[in-house]
């Protein structure tokens, strides 16, 4: 059975993949001058039932009108179904048809929010999550939007309601997510945790719910990849090194450093200890080469590390991530991430793909932008 000796060697992997394993590294500027400018389409159509080609989205960033809320006038349109169950199937219906046109690695942000029915919350979003983990969709996070203010509620027997969801869907464990370049971005952390703090925008237009450009921009930040191979459709996936840098904000960092620096330990044992991990959390696994295993040089190193360090060890798992490269697949085929919005309304989620260096797709049966970039009907 095989072993890894080097420490150092298992402080290098691709960020949301349990190892790096024997890929080529390079930076996203290599492929860069092969790319061509960004760009967005629009066309009229039904989110479920785009008649876009397979798999040929990165990811969905959506938000679905809600149930009972309003009526756009338009005889296919979803959201004033007679029942909650007929409009969770409406939603799983499109589900499909978004599983068919994403890629392998795909996954959906889908905003959603519930609604009073009979003075009861009717427990739409709930719904949706149970439906489609029947489906065999894996339900990654519940994200909590949080809006600090919103809209003037009147109603006397209630809290006014200041929050919405934003569900995580994959239908497949191998969905891109950049949770390092997110954090780097956002702070807060290796994982900033699933409430975002986000008030809606203001909207003097025609669309009475305007989707927050920061929410897109997040949703994107972890769910699309910046760069796809043309031939393959392999996503280029960040890889990163672990360091021994901790956030001497935090007490129990500041601690782990110090006692680090009092006993001596070297870069080996802190390398050594990432190596291993936290064992009862299932770390030590994720980070090795596959046989669970790590060789004797390295136990003993994690071990004299562990046992100076105490409780404090868990610090150095979860030390500062740097961004050392981009996997290569080596066909030099680039083409940009592609964000589908099968809602598009005004467009305010192609128009931040596009600020982000992503091509976009967006499908409504009754877009809200300039006619001069919508695509005909079909």
């Amino acid at each position: 059975m095989s072993s890894t000796t080097d420490p150092s060697a298992l402080t290098r992997e691709v960020a949301g993949t349990p190892h790096l394993g024997s890929v080529s590294v390079s930076s996203l500027e290599s492929w860069e001058t092969g790319l061509a400018p960004a760009t967005s389409s629009v066309v009229t159509g039904d989110a479920r039932d785009t008649h876009l080609k397979h798999s040929s989205a990165d990811v969905v960033v959506t938000s679905p009108p809600y149930w009972q809320k309003r009526d756009y006038g338009h005889v296919d349109q979803i959201g004033l179904e007679s029942t909650p169950q007929a409009y969770v199937s409406s939603i799983m219906d499109c589900l499909t048809e978004w599983k068919r046109v994403l890629r392998p690695t795909g996954s959906v942000f889908l905003n959603v929010g519930d609604t009073y029915n009979k003075r009861s919350l009717v427990g739409i979003p709930g719904r949706i999550e149970a439906a489609a983990v029947d489906a065999g969709w894996l339900v990654r996070n519940r994200i909590i939007w949080a809006k600090e203010s919103g809209m003037p509620d009147p109603v006397k027997n209630r809290l006014a309601n200041r929050h919405e969801y934003i569900l995580h869907l994959a239908p497949k464990q191998s969905y891109y997510y950049d949770l390092v370049g997110y954090s780097e971005v956002m702070g807060n952390g290796a994982n900033p945790g699933d409430v975002w703090n986000i008030n809606p925008e203001r909207n003097m237009g025609k669309h009475l719910a305007p989707f927050p450009r920061e929410l897109v921009r997040r949703s994107l930040l972890l769910g699309c990849p910046p760069q796809i191979c043309a031939t393959c459709g392999t996503p280029r996936r960040r890889v990163v090194e672990r360091t021994d840098q901790l956030d001497p904000a935090r007490p129990q960092a500041a601690r782990a450093m110090e006692l680090a620096k009092e006993h001596n330990l070297t870069p080996a044992h802190i390398a050594a200890i990432q190596a291993t991990g936290v064992s009862d959390a299932g770390k030590a696994l994720s980070v090795q080469t596959g046989t669970g295993r790590n060789a004797l040089p390295v136990q003993k190193l994690a071990a004299e590390a562990k046992e100076v360090l105490g409780g404090y060890f868990r610090e150095f798992t979860f030390a500062k991530k740097v961004t050392t490269g981009w996997t290569d697949c080596g066909h030099r085929t680039p083409s940009r991430g592609v964000v589908l919005d099968p809602f598009v309304g005004t467009g305010t989620t192609l128009r931040i793909a596009n600020e982000s260096g992503l091509d976009a797709v967006g499908v409504d049966l009754i877009p809200m932008l300039d006619k001069a970039h919508i695509a005909p009907s079909r």
